[in-house]
């Protein structure tokens, strides 16, 4: 191996054992992998020690996996011999930029230190009413930098998962789950899966709670950058399956999640949630098709409804409206709320559903429902079918 290669490792290998390491880029890829582009190195504490996490990135999914910090200096060792013509690394002390020719010669570059600290890979254990903004995930997910800092593009995305956080602890705190040490949390729709790894965290690394959280979306490639997150950050009863609303099995759980699920996926999933008779049930609804054009309004608001917008609107408010009735006459309470302020994001109604002992009676709701659709001339509202079962 050159010599320029072997110098750039004893730096990483010296940044690690002093504290002074910041991050490393292996970039420029020649290997065989048509998908693999570079890969992102950083430090992470987990339940195992002090463990090296790299971040695969690839053309169209990225993976990670964390190795112990001997394994993983192998391994850029290895890289970087025919497979990686470039990397750089940051510490506190410099930057070194290294440059490898096809003819096997090297360049390494010292530079001024771009980072002045490391840092931090901890988790801060006092804090009990939100995430730790140091939390590794945040920086697999590109939530923080490397210095632990939210980037300026994902305040917004921060302000939502603390205040999802804080929400969802109080809901716990005011249900029948408030003294339970155990939770089986349920996310459909869960995306990139922000807000499942916070749920997880808080649940289970700050209150200590034996919590086992399920992400389900229809993406592979989230599915598999959520497990191997998870994974790296020794999340042990956190996971991530591929499968749709409507078709993904639930048997028990506590608490069901379904955020930003689009038109009647939102009723899909409060209905497996009632049906497996969960403790909770958090919904942000999204993208309201079904009713709108169903709606037959009485005359005297023709001139209101004749607007796009107004329409829409109604519909929205019809649409929740029911899911809250519909919800009621299953023995939930519910509330309906402003998640986030607008300006963080539009979609920031939150429909959620505390089931109630003893269970309330129905006959009234029922009533309710059936002179709301008459009155706007619904005939179909999918939770209520689903509810109704067959024929």
């Amino acid at each position: 191996m050159p010599e320029k290669i072997d110098e750039f490792i004893e730096q990483l290998r010296r940044s690690i054992k002093h504290g002074t390491f910041v991050k490393l880029t292996l970039g420029n890829y020649k290997g065989d992998d048509p998908q693999l582009q570079k890969i992102l190195v950083r430090i992470v504490n987990t339940k195992k020690g002090t463990r090296l996490f790299f971040l695969y990135r690839g053309a169209t999914r990225d993976t990670a996996k964390n190795y112990d910090t001997e394994t993983g200096v192998a391994l850029v060792s290895e890289f970087l011999d025919g497979q990686f013509f470039s990397g750089h690394l940051f510490t506190t002390e410099n930057d070194f930029q290294l440059e490898v020719g096809k003819k096997g010669k090297s360049r390494l570059n010292v530079g001024k230190a771009t980072f002045q600290a490391a840092p931090r890979a901890d988790h801060d254990r006092e804090k009990t009413t939100q995430i730790d903004v140091s939390a590794f995930y945040l920086k697999a997910l590109g939530i923080t930098d490397e210095t632990g800092r939210v980037r300026d593009k994902q305040q917004d995305k921060w302000r939502q998962i603390n205040k999802f956080v804080e929400v969802l602890a109080n809901l716990v705190d005011k249900s029948t789950l408030r003294d339970r040490r155990d939770l089986k949390i349920l996310d459909m729709g869960s995306g990139k899966g922000y807000l499942t790894f916070a749920a997880y965290d808080y649940f289970s690394n700050i209150r200590g709670i034996d919590t086992s959280v399920t992400g389900v979306d229809t993406k592979q490639a989230l599915v598999d950058l959520g497990n191997s997150v998870a994974a790296a950050s020794g999340f042990e009863n956190l996971r991530f399956e591929v499968g749709s609303i409507s078709d993904f099995p639930v048997d028990k759980v506590d608490i069901l999640i379904a955020l930003h699920a689009c038109n009647t996926a939102t009723d899909d999933a409060i209905y497996k949630a009632i049906a497996a008779n969960a403790h909770l049930i958090v919904a942000a609804p999204c993208c309201h098709q079904e009713i709108r054009p169903q709606l037959k309004p009485p005359a005297m608001f023709n001139d209101v409804l004749k607007h796009g917008i107004m329409l829409e609107r109604h519909a929205e408010f019809i649409t929740d409206a029911l899911r809250s009735l519909l919800m009621e006459s299953q023995g939930y309470d519910t509330r309906l709320f402003e998640f986030v302020p607008m300006e963080h994001t539009a979609k920031n109604i939150m429909l959620v559903g505390t089931r109630q002992e003893p269970l309330k009676a129905a006959d009234s709701i029922d009533r309710e429902i059936a002179e709301i659709k008459t009155f706007y001339g619904i005939e179909r509202q999918r939770l209520e079918t689903l509810l109704a079962g067959p024929g």
